[in-house]
């Protein structure tokens, strides 16, 4: 049996080094032939596989890369619809490898290869046909497609795959690839070909799947047609959807609210898809319900108006300001009332005193004098205040009485509360709802997570609302942020900065910073929200508020478990940008032993952030004059001073007396690794120096006889780096990967 064994095995291997060897003497185009008529599948399957490695050891040839495209046209039409399935995959690899040697084969993918991708997408086959539609979802993002070839061929063929004498399954499938066709397609061709199968399908009363895919997509078909199209053809259609028998329907319009209400007009966003919603909201489906609620703060969002609007704010100054983008606004836009001229100072008084020839552009009706939209904010206020305002004021011309300052404030304090009411801005039932998704009932009767979705979208709703309306919000922000899920909180804390730079340092300081405070004692979850934006939350405080933080940045380096250094490496990361918050002595004080501290960390990635901290910190103080001295005993490390070398944080004089004699202490180290690095940083940074090579350099002798040394260090890895020339290595990627240990 063994010699019997022996003996096949032999002739097998025989016959298959013989079968091998054929096909390596064979062409890549004879190949493609001979495996393109097999009866095998797999071996059909396999030259489908293969044609783009065809096509490019022929690429040369423009003839032949013709008779591969003849021959996938053939593949084309193979009756087993796996090897279809496999040639449409590969279809964008080939379309893309014709579009880049474009002038060797012209018309390749519109000839041979976009009918294929068209003919696909009605194949009989489930299979075939979802790969083509993926194809040419990829055809058309990678812009791959003439306009003309999608709109005469592509279009025409989704067109007639939803008529009603499609399958129900083809024709849910063609209406999901038209609604992610058309914002590619763009709106002519949208209207004048999809538009109205859209609208016919949304009517679909045989089958809720269409009508639910239309509802999924409404948001992103409103998005492209726009304007009169979508309130007269579209809206309609969308109000029937609201209402269908099926809850899946609903809860898919739910789902796109927002990107309806985006696509819609102010007038119909709150007289119709107000009520239109809170229908959703009280829905007898929870699922939808559920959806609704998730979507609310969404919703309330697009209530802030379109960019375009002129709208005004008042900083904690007191200086009223006007954003606009129109050419015959009153006033101009970020200039402050009364802050440049006699004519500025005239925009600022009632138009009842002002002269006569300054008639106003356009009349506004006095029931429409304090509408949100003629004062909403378009962008965030800037915090930073304009001191010299008030001395500039005093300087006008005496002819017009200015306000001052007091009487400034006592005008804001009249006119607030007649100033974007918050009925005005966001309907009344809305804000309700909003407000009760802190109800604990919400939770058991709609989501269990209904308070997270509350956080989350909490900023856009007080961005919505604005800072004078901010007491709506502020019980339910305090609510959410003594909620007892940590998801909650940590979404609060995530997003904690932004809405400060909404509320503005005022009320920032008086309802923010003691959330803020508490965040900072919760749990590490809710802590590294915090923390990933604590330069940005600081550097909106007063002065005075901002300096009392300094003595609870060492309770960062406390967390609940000691393996998460990633927390570790984030506070470093923020102390490098708080450097430019604090004084030189409070950095020297305060931030200076914590950095100290994290560079003698034992996860690299934390050392490695913390030395670039290190040298920052060093560059602050140089440049006010501070000692580095005292630095001098803990920065014997050459990673430290690979950062000071390389960012230039000292003078060289000053690295040379300072830094470099500790360092060059660390030749006697005994791990090797850290020999192999002060190798690296002396062959690869101080020495491309023409500073450490000239007599002028008192550590010169100090220098060369420790680059001695290691060039005969036991250790072979160091002999090599203290060796090596400078250029032949980069430092950076071989020092991390030297300490490439976690641990």
């Amino acid at each position: 049996v063994d010699k019997y064994y022996s003996i096949t095995t032999v002739k097998l291997r025989s016959v298959l080094l013989d079968f091998v060897s054929q096909d390596e003497m064979l062409t890549p185009l004879g190949r493609l032939d001979k495996y393109i008529s097999s009866e095998n599948i797999f071996n059909r399957q396999m030259v489908a596989r293969s044609l783009l490695d065809t096509l490019r050891a022929i690429s040369e040839d423009e003839r032949e890369c013709v008779s591969v495209l003849e021959r996938i046209d053939r593949l084309a039409d193979d009756s087993e619809p796996t090897v279809r399935a496999e040639l449409m995959e590969q279809i964008p690899h080939i379309a893309i490898f014709c579009q880049e040697n474009r002038p060797s084969i012209p018309f390749a993918f519109s000839k041979y290869l976009l009918p294929i991708v068209v003919r696909y997408l009605s194949d009989q086959n489930n299979l075939v046909r979802k790969t083509s539609q993926a194809a040419l979802l990829v055809l058309l993002e990678q812009e791959l497609m003439e306009r003309g070839d999608v709109e005469s061929l592509v279009c025409p063929v989704l067109v007639d795959l939803t008529a009603p004498d499609s399958s129900d399954d083809v024709k849910t499938e063609a209406m999901a690839i038209i609604c992610k066709v058309a914002p590619m397609v763009g709106r002519d061709v949208t209207e004048r070909l999809f538009l109205p199968r859209f609208c016919e399908m949304c009517c679909d009363c045989r089958m809720f799947h269409v009508r639910k895919v239309c509802a999924a997509n409404f948001g992103d078909m409103c998005g492209v047609v726009g304007g009169e199209a979508a309130e007269e053809l579209l809206l309609p259609r969308f109000f029937q959807l609201c209402s269908d028998n099926v809850w899946g329907v609903r809860k898919a319009c739910a789902e796109c609210f927002m990107t309806v209400s985006s696509a819609s007009s102010p007038d119909v966003r709150r007289t119709k898809l107000s009520s239109l919603f809170i229908s959703l909201i009280s829905d007898p489906s929870r699922w939808v319900r559920q959806a609704a609620f998730q979507s609310l703060g969404q919703f309330i969002s697009t209530f802030a108006g379109p960019c375009s609007n002129t709208g005004q704010y008042f900083r904690d100054e007191c200086v009223l300001e006007t954003r606009t983008v129109s050419n015959d606004s009153v006033l101009s836009a970020d200039e402050p009332c009364c802050a440049d001229a006699d004519a500025d100072a005239q925009k600022c008084l009632p138009e009842e005193t002002q002269p006569s020839s300054r008639a106003p552009a356009q009349e506004i009706p006095e029931q429409e004098l304090f509408n949100s939209f003629h004062y909403w904010r378009t962008p965030v206020p800037r915090i930073a205040p304009e001191l010299e305002l008030e001395l500039e004021l005093e300087d006008r011309r005496p002819s017009a009485p200015a306000l001052d300052r007091k009487q400034l404030q006592e005008l804001i304090e009249n006119l607030e509360p007649h100033i974007d009411d918050p009925d005005d801005v966001v309907p009344q039932a809305l804000l309700e709802q909003y407000l009760s998704m802190t109800d604990p009932s919400r939770a058991q009767t709609v989501d269990m997570e209904i308070a997270r979705h509350c956080a989350f979208s909490l900023p856009g709703v007080a961005l919505t609302l604005g800072r004078q309306n901010w007491h709506c919000l502020r019980d339910t922000y305090e609510t959410l942020a003594s909620d007892m899920q940590w998801k909650v909180r940590r979404t609060l804390a995530f997003s904690i900065h932004e809405l400060a730079l909404i509320l503005g340092d005022q009320l920032t300081a008086a309802h923010l910073v003691p959330i803020f405070n508490s965040f900072l004692k919760d749990l590490d979850e809710v802590r590294i929200g915090v923390l990933k934006h604590l330069y940005d939350f600081l550097k909106l405080l007063h002065q005075d508020t901002r300096r009392k933080y300094l003595y609870q940045l060492q309770e960062f380096l406390v967390t609940d478990n000691s393996r998460n250094w990633r927390f570790r490496s984030e506070l470093a990361e923020q102390l490098v940008l708080l450097l430019e918050l604090y004084s030189a002595q409070d950095v020297h004080d305060y931030l200076r032993p914590l950095a100290l501290c994290l560079c003698t960390d034992r996860v690299s990635s934390v050392r490695w952030t913390s030395y670039r901290l290190v040298s920052e910190i060093i560059r602050k103080l140089s440049s006010a004059g501070g000692e580095v001295l005292s630095l001098s005993e803990v920065v014997g490390s050459s990673g430290v001073c690979l950062r000071l070398s390389e960012e230039e944080c000292l003078s060289l004089d000053q690295f040379s007396e300072h830094l470099l004699p500790p360092l060059l202490q660390l030749a006697s180290d005994p791990v090797p690794n850290v020999r192999v690095l002060l190798a690296k940083t002396l062959r690869q940074t101080l020495l491309e120096r023409e500073y450490f090579l000239s007599s002028v350099n008192c550590q010169q002798v100090a220098l060369e006889h420790t680059l001695v040394a290691l060039q005969t260090d036991v250790d072979k890895d160091v002999k090599y780096f203290a060796s090596v020339h400078p250029g032949s290595t980069r430092l950076n990627e071989d020092a991390m990967s030297t300490t490439s240990s976690t641990y």
